[in-house]
């Protein structure tokens, strides 16, 4: 599959929201649904680095956006006709310093398809805690090798 990795650009918005609810609503099957808006993803990657991978058709196919102050990896999301096909390998692939510099993110316990992919990438838990949206883990890359 190609991929074409970039920073994301303004035009790019609108079909970052339709991802970003999408897979929201697809993954988070233990929340209601409507509870997810389109305009999610403004208010939550306000100020924050958005990479973005498109398909050889020019289509979104997933985005990563990062806290660059602390390195913090707050979205990693990838469509579902673009998940198992080295979309989100290749977002962490494309921060700066990967993979020697370390990044945080939380991953809702919930999510065992997105713990087993950090862990596959050489995430490793460093502690845990309980947001609005459940219980999570506290992970940081460069702890374990990856798979």
């Amino acid at each position: 599959m190609t991929l074409n990795l970039r920073l994301a650009e303004e035009s790019d918005r609108p079909a970052l929201r339709a991802l970003f609810l999408a897979v929201r609503r697809d993954t988070y099957i233990w929340q209601a649904p409507a509870s997810f808006e389109l305009a999610d993803f403004d208010a939550q990657t306000e100020g924050e680095r958005l990479f973005a991978a498109f398909d050889g058709n020019g289509r979104v196919a997933g985005f990563l956006s990062l806290w660059e102050p602390d390195r913090f990896i707050h979205h990693l999301y990838v469509g579902r006709p673009w998940q198992r096909r080295g979309v989100g390998q290749a977002l962490l692939r494309a921060l700066p310093g990967w993979p020697a510099t370390r990044y945080r993110l939380k991953c809702l316990r919930l999510n065992a398809g997105a713990l087993a992919f950090y862990r596959t990438c050489g995430f490793a838990a460093i502690g845990s805690g309980v947001s609005e949206d459940g219980e999570y883990v506290l992970l940081e890359s460069g702890l374990a090798p990856a798979a």
